[in-house]
């Protein structure tokens, strides 16, 4: 029997902050077991119950991403709570192309960091242009920091894992000059009023609000969409996927193709040169 109360929960969180997972996953994945906590409020008695939450998202609607995404917090609970339950995930053939309401194309780019600048958001011009440049989460955005600027280079930690990133001349010169201007002598680059880092939340109503001003599609801006417009461009200058893996901080090849994935207009632009419509 399996039954999941908020201190279950808060224990798990606990476990996963220990194996030094990023915040906003640990809330993520709390989210997703609070959905388990609501399809059966009562327990669930054996594995063949606990299936029945797969089809249950599904038919919620969430798409086949986001169910698999659920069932992993799902089973990384059952491991830690010491049942060897197990959920299958949803096979999913990833798609070779981006719909085109999700793709965010270089001219949007462009014209966002244009806006924050005729704004007078230089902070925010910058911030959008190093997560582009440097192919940054979010979370590693508190490694750019003067030290880094003055080295070059920049020591990331996700996940227990270290990797280091060269900062380009032309960018580390446009963040020196603007930490100049604001009087920051050491630590973060981007930061509040306070001198604290800016945090998911600063960032993602900030990139929202610039979306909005941009005239670029809500939907197509969130941070880690900057991050797949570096993996696309760097992939169509180099098409060199093993360094570009490396560069991301991928353990896994077949994440960093998820990244790569062409335009739909590419895509049918590809096809039509293979010449086979008679």
């Amino acid at each position: 029997m399996l039954i999941i109360t908020d201190a279950d929960i808060r224990l798990f969180a606990a476990s996963l902050a220990e194996r030094e997972y990023s915040p906003a996953t640990i809330s993520k994945y709390a989210h997703d077991l609070r959905l388990l906590m609501d399809y059966a409020p009562d327990g669930i008695p054996d594995k063949a119950a606990l299936v029945g939450f797969r089809a249950y998202l599904t038919e919620r609607g969430y798409a086949p991403s986001s169910v698999n995404s659920i069932l992993g917090a799902v089973n990384l609970f059952l491991a830690f709570s010491g049942l060897d339950w197990r959920l299958k995930y949803l096979r999913v053939q990833h798609k070779t192309f981006l719909p085109a309401d999700r793709e965010l194309s270089h001219k949007e780019y462009e014209r966002m960091a244009h806006t924050a600048e005729q704004r007078g958001d230089t902070r925010l011009a910058l911030l959008v242009q190093t997560l582009c440049a440097l192919g940054l989460r979010v979370s590693e955005l508190k490694a750019i920091t003067m030290e880094s600027l003055t080295t070059g280079e920049a020591t990331i930690q996700n996940k227990g894992k270290l990797r280091t990133i060269l900062i380009p001349h032309a960018l580390a010169k446009k963040l020196a000059d603007y930490c100049e201007r604001r009087g920051i002598v050491s630590g973060s680059v981007f930061v509040t009023r306070t001198g604290k880092p800016l945090d998911r939340s600063n960032i993602w109503k900030m990139l929202k609000k610039l979306a909005e001003a941009a005239k670029v599609l809500s939907k197509k801006v969130f941070p880690h969409n900057l991050r797949h417009l570096f993996a696309r461009t760097h992939y169509a200058k180099f098409k060199d996927i093993v360094r570009l893996a490396d560069i991301l901080g991928h353990s896994s090849i077949d994440t960093t193709r998820i990244y790569t994935a062409r335009s739909g207009k590419e895509e049918r632009r590809q096809l039509g040169q293979l010449r086979l419509i008679l």
